[in-house]
């Protein structure tokens, strides 16, 4: 029995006439008077009484109607699901990001995302660049949104999708922030919230830049990983940060932000798309196309 059985099988059960039953398949009559009969020989079972008055099911053949429609309904979808999943249409994609992607890109590509592509399962994880970067390279996730510029050398393929600056933090009511203009230089003498060396290598290795070329070494206080938690520390008091400008979105009431002027400020810093070509699935590729095609619509 095959799924071409199951269509004649099911069309002429719910026609009850082989003419009108052709006709919804498409198909001369004799095809389909031969196809039933090989079908009732392959089961040894009658399935349709022909009598003068016409074509009736059998009680076998009445019994077996709604298992023939559910297996050729799932016999479809087998064939829909394989050929959607081959386009990147379907299937599940793996993706890791970075806490700040939530800020401003996520909410604007995920939405996207899944209104073009809503059979598309997607298994979303926040980690560190550092730790994304292993992941794509180990095959662990399909795709990371990370920090860049990154600090080490990657087999897999970046592509940059946000750019950025840094910004300062302050705690509410730091005598900095009385200055119309303040420079990168003016926090020389500041405690600093630091990002991890080891967990954000990225972002504390450019932020490091920044301070350089103001002309100083930044007073490390404290350190941390995510932007949120060096945004919360400096609301603690525990020092001043360089953030990216995009964190102002989910400003805290006890910080205040504010553009830096002078050498170290335009210190280009941003969130790129990590992925291996070699292992891409059909639907990272979308994923990857869905994300360029928004970069380029706000560009």
């Amino acid at each position: 029995m095959d799924s071409r059985q199951l269509r004649h099988f099911v069309a002429l059960a719910e026609t009850l006439n082989y003419h009108r039953a052709a006709e919804r398949l498409h198909i001369s009559q004799p095809p389909l008077s031969a196809s039933i009969r090989k079908l009732e020989e392959d089961l040894g079972v009658q399935l349709f009484e022909r009598t003068r008055r016409g074509t009736s099911l059998t009680p076998a053949g009445q019994a077996a109607l709604d298992d023939a429609r559910r297996a050729l309904f799932h016999t479809e979808q087998f064939g829909r699901m394989a050929t959607a999943t081959a386009r990147g249409e379907a299937g599940t994609l793996r993706i890791g990001f970075i806490g700040s992607a939530t800020y401003s890109l996520m909410p604007r590509l995920m939405p996207l995302f899944r209104a073009r592509y809503p059979d598309v399962v997607l298994v979303l994880t926040e980690s560190t660049t550092s730790r994304l970067i292993e992941q794509v390279e180990q095959g662990e996730v399909d795709a990371g949104l990370l920090r860049f510029p990154m600090v080490r050398a990657s087999q897999a393929e970046m592509t940059p999708v946000e750019r950025d600056v840094f910004v300062a933090a302050l705690p509410e009511g730091h005598p900095l922030l009385a200055r119309a203009k303040l420079k990168l230089s003016d926090l020389a003498a500041e405690p600093f919230v630091m990002y991890s060396a080891q967990a954000v290598p990225g972002l504390h290795a450019m932020a490091l830049l920044a301070c350089q070329q103001a002309g100083f070494v930044p007073k490390v206080q404290q350190e941390a990983v995510q932007v949120q938690t060096v945004v919360s520390l400096v609301e603690s008091g525990l020092g001043v940060a360089l953030v990216p400008s995009v964190a102002t979105r989910h400003a805290m009431p006890r910080v205040v932000f504010r553009k830096v002027h002078g050498p170290g400020a335009s210190t280009e810093i941003g969130i790129a798309l990590l992925w291996r070509p070699d292992t891409e699935t059909p639907a990272a590729r979308r994923f990857r196309q869905t994300l360029v095609s928004l970069e380029n619509v706000a560009h």
